[in-house]
C-alpha cells in the first residue's frame, strides 16, 4: 500500500518521468529570447496585432516629415513660376521623409530593444522591449521601409537629374541605422541631437527644395534650421523624460550628461529658435506673421518641460512639440508659396 502510494505520488505531481528522472518544464517550452536576433515573441506578452505595429510606427513623428517637405515645397515655391510645378517630386521627397522617419524608429526599437534598453521605459511599450514582436520580424519591417525609401529616393534623383544626391541619400541611411545600431551607436554619445537636427531638419527641407528648383534659397536653409531645430527638441524633451533610465542603461545622450535643468533650459532654447527666425520671414513675407500663432502650442509646451515631474507630463509635452513642428511647417509654407 505504502508503494502504491509512493507511486502515485511521483505520478500526480507531474516532476518525475517513469523510471525517476526529472521531466522538464512544459510553461517553458514555448519561452521565447526576445533580447536576441531571430528570437520568439515571449510566452507572457500577447503577439503584436496590426494596431501595435502601427503605434510601433509612431504615427505621431511623422508629422516631422510632412512639416520638412511642406515648408521645403513653400520655399521652393518662390522660386518657380507656379508652386505646384514640381508637386510630383514633393511627392516624391515626402515618402521618402516618411518612409525613412518609420525605418528610423523601427530601427531604433529593434536596436534598443535587443540592448534591453526599452524594459523599464516611461512611454508606450516597444515591440522588441515589452516581447511583443521578434526581433528578427522588427528588423525585416525596418529594412522595408529603408527600401522603399530607397525607391522613392532613387526615383526623386532621376527625375532631378542629380545624380550626386544618392551619395546625401546613403549617408542619411547609415546616420538612420547607427543612431542607435552598430556596437558604438552615436545615438549613445551624446550627438542624436546634432544628427536630428541636421537629417530631419536641414537636409529634407533643403533637399526638397533643391530637387524642385537645382538650388537652395535662403528661405529653404533658414527653414530647415527652424524645423531641426524643432526635431531636435523633440528628442531632447524624450531623453530628458528617460533620463534616469538611460544613465542606468549607460545610455549616454545629452540630457545625461547636461542634467535636467541643463537639458529644460535647452528644450526651450530649440523652441524660441523657429520663433525667431519668423522675424525674418515676416519681414519679407506678408502671411508670415500668422505663424505666430504656434506660439499657442510652443509657450505650454515650454512651461510643461519646464515644471514637469511626471512621464505623461513629459509625453504630453512631446505631443505639443510635434504639433508645434507641423503647424509651424506647414503654416510657413502656405505663406511663401501663397
Amino acid at each position: 500500500m505504502a508503494k502504491q502510494q509512493s507511486k502515485n505520488s511521483r505520478t500526480s505531481n507531474g516532476n518525475r518521468r517513469p523510471g525517476g528522472a526529472p521531466a522538464k518544464p512544459t510553461s517553458g517550452r514555448n519561452r521565447g529570447r526576445s533580447g536576441h536576433p531571430g528570437g520568439r515573441v515571449t510566452s507572457e506578452a500577447r503577439p503584436a496585432t496590426l494596431g501595435t505595429w502601427i503605434a510601433g510606427s509612431r504615427p505621431p513623428t511623422l508629422l516631422i516629415a510632412v512639416a520638412a517637405v511642406a515648408l521645403g515645397t513653400g520655399a521652393a515655391a518662390v522660386e518657380l513660376a507656379h508652386p505646384w510645378e514640381h508637386w510630383v517630386r514633393a511627392v516624391l521627397a515626402l515618402i521618402v521623409a516618411i518612409a525613412l522617419q518609420i525605418a528610423v524608429n523601427f530601427a531604433n526599437d529593434y536596436s534598443d530593444g535587443i540592448r534591453g534598453v526599452d524594459k523599464n521605459r516611461v512611454g508606450p511599450p516597444r515591440l522588441v522591449g515589452s516581447g511583443r514582436a521578434a526581433p528578427r520580424t522588427v528588423l525585416t519591417v525596418a529594412i522595408v521601409f529603408f527600401g522603399i525609401a530607397a525607391v522613392a529616393g532613387g526615383i526623386l534623383v532621376w527625375r532631378s537629374g542629380e545624380w550626386w544626391l544618392l551619395a546625401v541619400g546613403a549617408v542619411c541611411f547609415a546616420a538612420a541605422w547607427f543612431y542607435t545600431g552598430g556596437k558604438h551607436p552615436y545615438g549613445y554619445y551624446a550627438l542624436g541631437e546634432v544628427a536630428v537636427f541636421v537629417f530631419f531638419g536641414i537636409v529634407p527641407v533643403a533637399g526638397t527644395v533643391y530637387t524642385q528648383t537645382g538650388t537652395v534659397n535662403l528661405e529653404g536653409w533658414l527653414g530647415g534650421v527652424a524645423i531641426g531645430a524643432f526635431a531636435a527638441a523633440v528628442l531632447v524633451v524624450n531623453n530628458l523624460r528617460d533620463r534616469e533610465r538611460d544613465a542606468l542603461s549607460r545610455k549616454r545622450t545629452l540630457a545625461v550628461l547636461l542634467g535636467d535643468r541643463g537639458t529644460r533650459a535647452l528644450y526651450v532654447v530649440l523652441m524660441l529658435v523657429p520663433l525667431g527666425l519668423l522675424v525674418f520671414f515676416s519681414v519679407f513675407y506678408l502671411n508670415a506673421p500668422y505663424v505666430f500663432f504656434d506660439a499657442i502650442i510652443v509657450l505650454p509646451a515650454m512651461a510643461i518641460v519646464l515644471f514637469a515631474k511626471t512621464g505623461r507630463e513629459f509625453v504630453t509635452a512631446l505631443q505639443l512639440t510635434l504639433l508645434a513642428t507641423f503647424v509651424y511647417g506647414v503654416g510657413l509654407a502656405a505663406a511663401l508659396a501663397f
